[in-house]
């Protein structure tokens, strides 16, 4: 009986949670920032990841609420911890740029984030690590190509623009102008500017 209790505690917890997110997602479109965040937080506090990453980003934007990036690190953190992609990721930008601690660890643990992320399909997080690869401070090439390829086939018109600029200088790759030119003219057409330039230079 007890056991039954407690599963119907967590059931109905869930709910709740599950609940109050999509009024808060259907404030926030409605325009009603204040109610939206009240919602996320009273569902994020009962430990649901999705409502947790929405008051992460609530507090990023300052919607609903004063803007606070320290208080965004610490609900993407919770998120993160649930294994929520969009959440790793955030995280991850947040521990890079604002995070706590040596900067050895948040830059190891923000990397091993990024590569969940990434894992999960975070296009973001894939164009990222692409150039994060490239431009290290001990560059990863190969490993770099495969991130922008990844964010590039996800429709990420700057990665296929940047997987161009690898096939013609050899970064990672055997130089190949010819394919350089087709992800040039595919970024292109998605409307990037660079890519362009780059096919009339």
């Amino acid at each position: 009986l007890e056991e039954a209790a407690f599963q119907l505690q967590q059931i109905f917890r869930i709910d709740i949670s599950i609940a109050l997110n999509i009024l808060g997602t259907e404030s926030m479109r409605a325009g009603h920032c204040r109610v939206a965040f009240t919602c996320f937080k009273l569902a994020a506090d009962r430990g649901y990841s999705k409502a947790q990453f929405n008051v992460g980003l609530c507090y990023e934007h300052g919607r609903g609420t004063e803007k606070d990036l320290e208080k965004a690190g610490f609900y993407y953190c919770q998120a993160a911890s649930s294994r929520h992609p969009m959440a790793q990721y955030r995280y991850a930008r947040y521990l890079l740029q604002h995070g706590p601690g040596s900067p050895w660890d948040r830059h190891h643990k923000a990397v091993a984030l990024l590569e969940q992320a990434a894992g999960a399909g975070i296009t973001e997080a894939q164009a990222y690590l692409g150039v994060f690869y490239m431009r290290g401070l001990k560059p990863q090439e190969k490993r770099g190509l495969k991130y922008l390829l990844q964010a590039a086939n996800s429709g990420d018109a700057q990665s296929r623009f940047h997987v161009g600029v690898c096939y013609e200088q050899g970064l990672g790759v055997q130089r190949d102008l010819a394919e350089a030119l087709r992800h040039y003219g595919q970024s292109a057409a998605m409307g990037n500017r660079q890519a362009r330039d780059r096919l009339q230079a």
